[in-house]
Formats: C-alpha cells, sequence, structure tokens
C-alpha cells in the first residue's frame, strides 16, 4: 500500500493535524481562562480586603463621633445648668421671639421700634447721669416694690 497516493490517509492526516491544533488552541485559551480567572480573585479579594478596611474605619470613626456627640450632649446639659448659662440661653429666646414677631406680625414691629427706642433713650439718659438708674432685677433680688418706693423717696428728695 502507497500510503502517499491514498486519498484516505491524506485526510487521516489532515484531520489529525487539525485536531491537534485545535486542541493546541484549546489547551491555550484554558490556561489563558485561568490565569484570567486567577487574576480576578486575587482583584476580587483586594477589593473585599480594602472595603473591609473602609467598613472597619467607617464603624470607628462613627462609633468615635456617637461618643464625642453623648459627651458634647452631656456638656450642653451641664452648662445650661449654671445659672449665667441660663440667663445667656433666655436671653436668645427672647431675641429670637422678637424677630420671629417683627417678621410674622403686622402691627407689632412698629410698636416694638418705638418701644425699643423708648428704653434706649432711657438707658442713654441714665448712663448720661441725667436719672436716677431704675431697679431691673427686683424679682430676682427678691425685693418687693415698696423697698424699692422707699429708696426712691429720700433720693427725689435730695
Amino acid at each position: 500500500m502507497d500510503f502517499a497516493n491514498n486519498h484516505f490517509f491524506w485526510g487521516l492526516g489532515v484531520g489529525i493535524l487539525l485536531g491537534l491544533i485545535g486542541i493546541l488552541l484549546t489547551i491555550l485559551r484554558l490556561w489563558e481562562a485561568r490565569r484570567e480567572a486567577t487574576r480576578l480573585r486575587r482583584h476580587l479579594a483586594d477589593k473585599l480586603e480594602l472595603e473591609a478596611d473602609a467598613t472597619n474605619r467607617l464603624k470607628a470613626d462613627l462609633q468615635n463621633l456617637k461618643s464625642q456627640n453623648e459627651n458634647l450632649r452631656m456638656k450642653v446639659a451641664s452648662l445650661s445648668q449654671i445659672p449665667d448659662r441660663k440667663q445667656q440661653r433666655d436671653l436668645e429666646v427672647y431675641a429670637r421671639a422678637e424677630r420671629y414677631m417683627v417678621s410674622q406680625s403686622p402691627g407689632f414691629p412698629a410698636v416694638w421700634e418705638q418701644a425699643k427706642q423708648a428704653a434706649s433713650g432711657e438707658l442713654e439718659t441714665e448712663e448720661q447721669g441725667q436719672s436716677l438708674p431704675r431697679r431691673v432685677f427686683n424679682a430676682l433680688l427678691n425685693r418687693s416694690s415698696k423697698v424699692d418706693d422707699r429708696e426712691r423717696q429720700p433720693q427725689a428728695e435730695g
């Protein structure tokens, strides 16, 4: 038998050669896919590790901020108990109420401005020494108005 002239053997040889080339290409593709899968696994592991670190940092920061918030809340509560701070807070409440009333009430601003100008004028005359200072803190000092009247009478006579 002459193998070189037989078409069957030529076809078989070409088929085997093409099959080996196909197997080689498939093996190369399989190696590339495995390398790519390994690279993607490393990438995913790195990403998950970074996200876990970031999450842990955020949790630590959140816990720290919560403790700071609680400390500040307790400080504000303790400072608001000091009488001087309470008066400052009351003054701020009154100032905010005034701004609200000026902006919301139709007849209030004009009357309020007149009252403020009158009070300002009284304070200026007191500061210049042209009139006697008024007793503003009678309620705070627990003094009755009769005591104030007795104090004013000798001063008015003199």
